[in-house]
């Protein structure tokens, strides 16, 4: 490919409120031994891109400094030792940062093949929730057939992809969502049950909900207050994941019932992880997830698109939590 000599991308400055961010002009990134340069299509909207932006989730040592964490488009160059991959292949990218721009650099062995039938903005959604999802639900949360399974903020990416994956792998489906709207969006991916949070209680709900049982899982990315209901919300020998605090992570707990009921409380993120670790993550989801992407088993849902020049207002938007399934920046096509 004819490669230009700049490109545009999203500068974020010093950090922020959504309006720091600016479109930019500067030099293509290059591929380094391992990598590939991809000609971006769409890139992903995330909750780490907000934390990123406000200065409180900076890029591991060597990344891009700017904002992106996931792309779908075509291969634009290799670097030196890359052979799964080929000038013009539409990948997406599961990237270390810099995704909000006309193209960005990614490890080869962190990107998949665009779904068979799959649009480059359906596809451009996938990376970061489903190597989130799968890394924490199944390799970190052991998830197995017939176990119950919790996942907050169900009309986030993250939980129409869990809810999903859960269902799919046989599990039975509870979820938190924040009105009547999202309810039946759920409901309608699969889950079992869907407790409106500003509604009733919603440990309360669950613990009727599971005859008083709790469930063996829980995925959470709220923290403050639900981290203590988690706790007495799960069965014995129940597993906690926390991937985010949207609220506090600093609270005050009573640890009883992790001793009582044998609990495991555990949690991770992403970004940190070493190339092979996410390389690892990748085959994962080849082998298991992408076949049912390519039969519609499974969907990824797109809420809303925005132009790369109004990044800050699918900031704003994903700030507002309004939003059921991905948020998504057009960078051509």
């Amino acid at each position: 490919m004819n490669l230009p000599a700049s490109m545009k991308f999203i500068d974020h400055g010093k950090g922020g409120d959504p309006g720091c961010m600016q479109i930019a002009s500067g030099p293509l990134p290059a591929p380094k031994p391992g990598d590939v340069l991809i000609e971006v299509a769409y890139a992903g909207v995330n909750r780490p891109d907000v934390a990123q932006r406000r200065g409180h989730y900076p890029p591991p040592p060597g990344a891009s400094p700017h904002i992106g964490l996931e792309v779908a488009g075509r291969v634009a160059a290799v670097g030196d030792g890359v052979t799964q991959w080929k000038v013009g292949d539409q990948v997406c990218a599961l990237t270390p940062g810099g995704g909000y721009a006309e193209y960005c650099v990614a490890p080869a062995s962190n990107c998949l093949p665009v779904p068979s039938g799959m649009s480059l903005v359906e596809a451009a959604a996938l990376p970061e929730n489903y190597f989130t999802v799968w890394a924490n639900v199944f390799d970190r949360g052991h998830l197995k057939a017939g176990e119950s399974f919790l996942v907050h903020g169900g009309s986030s990416g993250i939980g129409i992809t869990a809810i999903q994956l859960a269902k799919a792998f046989g599990a039975t489906v509870y979820t938190t969502v924040g009105n009547t709207e999202k309810v039946a969006a759920v409901k309608k991916l699969g889950a079992d049950v869907a407790i409106n949070y500003r509604e009733e209680d919603w440990a309360a709900a669950l613990w009727q909900h599971t005859g008083k049982l709790g469930v063996n899982l829980i995925l959470d990315m709220v923290g403050g207050p639900y981290i203590e209901k988690n706790l007495k919300s799960l069965a014995l020998d129940g597993r906690l994941v926390q991937i985010a605090f949207l609220q506090s992570s600093k609270v005050e707990i009573d640890f009883m019932p992790i001793m009582v009921k044998r609990l495991t409380v555990t949690g991770s993120t992403l970004r940190p992880r070493t190339v092979e670790q996410k390389a690892a993550i990748a085959q994962s989801l080849l082998a298991n997830v992408w076949p049912m992407l390519e039969t519609r088993k499974i969907c990824t849902i797109i809420h809303a698109e925005f132009p790369l020049a109004d990044a800050p207002k699918a900031h704003e938007m994903m700030e507002a939590s309004t939003h059921i399934g991905k948020i998504m920046l057009k960078v051509r096509g």
